[in-house]
């Protein structure tokens, strides 16, 4: 079987990740670990991603820049399936941090808590 060239854009790469995830979606759970996921439900998606960001927080500790890379990518594709698991496009994602580009953090933050206490 004939792979696909790698994308040459992060936006690339996003959009191939998120076709497959959602390919996935309805395909055989024992012969797919992302429609394992989803067959398991948002609550063990969810697990995953809280588990790929420990694993990150970890290796951001250590000393070995791969592992850094190794778990963020982790992280990112587990995202990924929460996105499409909610029905969330990764654009969404991406036009929330635009949204932010620009902003002081600190007042960003705060306009959020506003927001939540409304």
């Amino acid at each position: 079987m004939a792979t696909e060239p790698a994308p040459r854009t992060a936006s690339d790469l996003f959009e191939q990740l998120a076709l497959v995830i959602e390919q996935r979606k309805h395909a055989d759970p024992k012969q797919s670990y992302v429609a394992s996921l989803f067959a398991k439900g948002r609550h063990k998606i969810a697990q995953k991603v809280g588990e790929e960001g420990v694993e990150t927080a970890l290796a951001a500790v250590g000393s070995d820049p791969d592992a850094i890379v190794s778990e963020l990518a982790d992280l990112w594709f587990h995202s990924l399936v929460l996105l499409a698991d909610a029905n969330i496009p990764h654009q969404a994602v991406f036009d929330e941090l635009a949204r932010r580009f620009g902003l002081s953090g600190l007042e960003e933050k705060a306009a959020r808590h506003q927001d939540h206490a409304r």
